[in-house]
Formats: C-alpha cells, sequence, structure tokens
C-alpha cells in the first residue's frame, strides 16, 4: 500500500493515504478489521467516479456479497454499505477506501451500478433541497420576547447552580483537599448532575474533571486547588458578565456552557487541514479538526460530534488543502465551513511556525482573553525531539530554549511517528501548546511537504 502523504490529483480527484482512511475508523477495532479488508482479494466489481464516488462488491461469509458505497466529495464522506454492522463506516467501507486510496488496479474509472447510483443520486436530491430550504425565508417569525425570557429564566437557573457549586467548593476547602481522595468521584458526578439540572453543561464538565485529580499521581493536592481556583474564578465572572468588556463576557457564557453562533462576515481562504482527532467522552466523540488559512494566516477549529461507534459527520483529511469560507464563532477560534469553491487538493507546504519561546507568548496573549483555556494550537519550526529525564521535549534548532512534550501525548499510539520522521533532525511539527505542556499533532520533515500525522498508530 502507498506510503504518500496525499495522493496527486487525477480524474478521480484526490486519493488519501491509508492513514487518513483509517482515521475516519470509529473504533481501534473497525481499523484493524478494515485494514485486513484493503487487499483487491475479497472485492469484484470495484470502481470510482470523477464525482467523489467508490464503490465495490465484497465478499463476506454469506453467499451474497455486501454492496458498499462511498461518496467523498467534499472531504466529508457518507457511506452505504449492506453489511448488519452498526458502526460507521464499517469495515468494508474502510477496506473499500483504503484498495482505492492504493491505487489498485481493481478499482476501475466508470460509471457507478444502478445500485450505487441510486444511493447517491438520492443523497443528490436531498442535498438539493436542504439547500433550497435554507435559501428560502422562514415561513413564522420566531418572537423575539419570548427568546428574551427563555434567556433570563435559564441565566437564572445556571445563576442558582452557580451560587450552589460555590458553596460546594467552600465545604470542600472548609473540611480539607483530604476529604476528596475519600469520597473519590461520586461527590463531583453527583455535583456534576445539578450543573447540568441547572442547564450548565461547561460546568458540568470541569466539575467531573475534578473527580480524575486525586487519583492522578503524586502533587494532585496543588493541581486540585488550581483547578478548584478556576472554578471559582468562572463563578465569580459570572456573577460580573454585566460589566466585563463583550469579549470576556463571551468567553464567560461559552465556558458556563452558552451556546454561541457562527456570525459575522464569513472569511474565504486556503485552509490548510493541519491536524484531525477524536475524544470520546462517555456516549459522545468529539472531532476536533485544525485549519490554517493561507493567506488570512487565521487558525480555526472545526467541531463535530457523533455517539460512540459512528464517525463524527464532518471529516477532513489531515494533509489537504481547501478553497472554503468559513464563519467564526466569538471565541475567535471555533468556526463553521460554509461554501466550498473547489475539490480538496493537496497540501503544497507546512504553515509558517515559530521557535518555543514565541509559542509560549502566544498562549500567554490568549490566557488574557480565556483564563480557563487549556492549550492553544501553535505550529513550531525547525524544533528537534529529545529526550529529557523520564519524558521528551522539543528543542529549538538554533537556540538554547525547549518546550516539555505533554506526558497525555507520550501515550498515544502515534508519539513514535515524531522521533522516526526527525530522525535527529529539524522538523515543523503543529500542536496544541499548554500549560501541561505541548501536544504534537501533525510533523513535517524539514523542506518536505509530506504530512505525518501523530494522533493515529
Amino acid at each position: 500500500m502507498a506510503a504518500r502523504s496525499v495522493f496527486p490529483m487525477n480524474q478521480q480527484g484526490v486519493r488519501w493515504t491509508a492513514e487518513q482512511v483509517l482515521a475516519l475508523a470509529p473504533d481501534a477495532a473497525s481499523r484493524k478489521a478494515g485494514s485486513r479488508l484493503g487487499t483487491a482479494g475479497p472485492w469484484s466489481e470495484a470502481g470510482s467516479s470523477g464525482s467523489g464516488a467508490v464503490w465495490g462488491l465484497c465478499k463476506g461469509s454469506g453467499r451474497t456479497p455486501y454492496r458498499t458505497v462511498v461518496d467523498t466529495a467534499g472531504g466529508s464522506p457518507a457511506y452505504k454499505c449492506s453489511c448488519p454492522s452498526r458502526k460507521f463506516p464499517c469495515k468494508h467501507a474502510l477496506g473499500l477506501l483504503l484498495l482505492w486510496a492504493s491505487d489498485e488496479p481493481v478499482v476501475k474509472g466508470g460509471e457507478a451500478p444502478d445500485w450505487a447510483e441510486e444511493w447517491l443520486a438520492a443523497r443528490r436530491t436531498k442535498a438539493a433541497a436542504a439547500t433550497g430550504d435554507t435559501a428560502r425565508p422562514a415561513s413564522k417569525t420566531a418572537d423575539p420576547q419570548a427568546a428574551k425570557r427563555r434567556a433570563e429564566q435559564r441565566a437564572e437557573r445556571i445563576t442558582l447552580g452557580v451560587a450552589e457549586l460555590e458553596q460546594r467548593l467552600s465545604d470542600l476547602l472548609r473540611g480539607g483537599l483530604a476529604a476528596a481522595e475519600q469520597s473519590g468521584y461520586g461527590l463531583w458526578e453527583e455535583t456534576a448532575r445539578r450543573m447540568v439540572d441547572a442547564q450548565a453543561p461547561g460546568l458540568a464538565a470541569r466539575v467531573r474533571e475534578l473527580g480524575a485529580v486525586p487519583a492522578s499521581g503524586p502533587g494532585w493536592p496543588a493541581r486540585l486547588l488550581e483547578e478548584c481556583a478556576l472554578l471559582h474564578l468562572l463563578d465569580a465572572a459570572w456573577h460580573a458578565r454585566e460589566r466585563l468588556p463583550e469579549p470576556l463576557a463571551a468567553t464567560v457564557r461559552g465556558r458556563v456552557g452558552l451556546t454561541t453562533s457562527a456570525g459575522g462576515p464569513p472569511v474565504r481562504d486556503r485552509w490548510l487541514v493541519l491536524a484531525q482527532y477524536d475524544t470520546p467522552d462517555g456516549k459522545l466523540v468529539t472531532r476536533r479538526v485544525w485549519l490554517y488559512g493561507r493567506e488570512s494566516g487565521r487558525t480555526a477549529l472545526i467541531l463535530s460530534f457523533g455517539a460512540v461507534g459512528r464517525a463524527p459527520q464532518i471529516t477532513l483529511p489531515t494533509g489537504l488543502t481547501l478553497d472554503a469560507e468559513l464563519t467564526f464563532h466569538p471565541n475567535r477560534l471555533r468556526a463553521e465551513i460554509g461554501h466550498q469553491f473547489a475539490p480538496p487538493a493537496p497540501l503544497d507546504s507546512p504553515p509558517p511556525g515559530v521557535d518555543t519561546t514565541e509559542a509560549l507568548h502566544a498562549y500567554g496573549d490568549a490566557l488574557r482573553d480565556d483564563p480557563w483555556l487549556d492549550s492553544w494550537p501553535v505550529t513550531l519550526h525547525h524544533v528537534i525531539p529529545v529526550p529529557s529525564g523520564t519524558g521528551w521535549q522539543l528543542m529549538d534548532a538554533q537556540a538554547p530554549f525547549a518546550l516539555p512534550v505533554a506526558p497525555t501525548a507520550l501515550s498515544r499510539p502515534g508519539w513514535w511517528k515524531l522521533a522516526a520522521v526527525s530522525a535527529g533532525a529539524p522538523v515543523t511539527v503543529f500542536g496544541e501548546c499548554g500549560h501541561r505542556g505541548f501536544t504534537p499533532l501533525t510533523a513535517w520533515a524539514d523542506g518536505s511537504t509530506e504530512t505525518v500525522p501523530l494522533t493515529e498508530a
């Protein structure tokens, strides 16, 4: 199977690498099973079209092969398979995409068979209908007074929840931090449920994190005290939100859990897809996609969510470039993808980077606007990964400065790739710089355009 970072443009558009395909898998088991089906053996009547469709028949345990079709148009694929799997994409869809990515001659160009074209046509009709619906004005005008009353009622509930949380924090500090180790997760889970009842999901998420701190190893009391202080600061900011500058007030509302809408003029740019990774949280999987605007110099975060066993809807394989419009949320980073003006193209060069000192300054500047920020997206240029004690650090190649690699990053399956890409030489690394250290997500060898994701094995 080919090991190129991005396949060249051809009559079938931009092919993906095996790593980009496997990034779509909903779990490790699907990734392993899909890899076994990424060869020509079990497939027949496989093909692809210039519009981004890929199809094929996969031999299974029964007499009738499974019909599998994938629509890769727009970089966010959709899947259809006749197998009984409840995972999306299933192992057959992953195997088919791996076969297509490897440029095997068994995947022939041409027109889709009737069974595949029927599904593809239905998708196009549905997409056209959705576009028409959004283009028409709403038949009913929303009642602004009713919306205002609902917002005020929710704010009152959040205020009551904040008061209860403050009481819980006071009780903890009054009784001593040792009580947190004895009570375990139970106390915090119950408090988190109370925050959910108060319609403050952001507070609930931060409260749940407190429950894991006592089990995080030596030094946990100091870390717990820091997290409690940040929660207290957020509670105080909520009470004072009317007196805060609007950008900070918007940050407080978002941290508490009030949703915001993307607004303002869209930003058209050539957006580089720098990284994509999933974070499971109970019954929900959150996908984070980092983009960088070649002309605007802006970094954007695209969020997508999916239930466990189903890949989130948005998929933008690392190493591509999108000519598209983004509309940003008030928090500066999060954005929504709008109109795409052309098919995805291969990334022509890595994004510009900074040294480790400038990376820390960037994170510090971001903390002024959002004191609860865990990390900030940064591209490091000309750094070398080197061992340091029990961990690793990224050292500037031309200066005696370095950033420690976050301990959680070292446990990721793709970490070893960074050392392999570097082999002792300088590299460009995109990742998240925060108070726990630097988390590498993507790397480029010095002078190379080959994109190497570090979030998968």
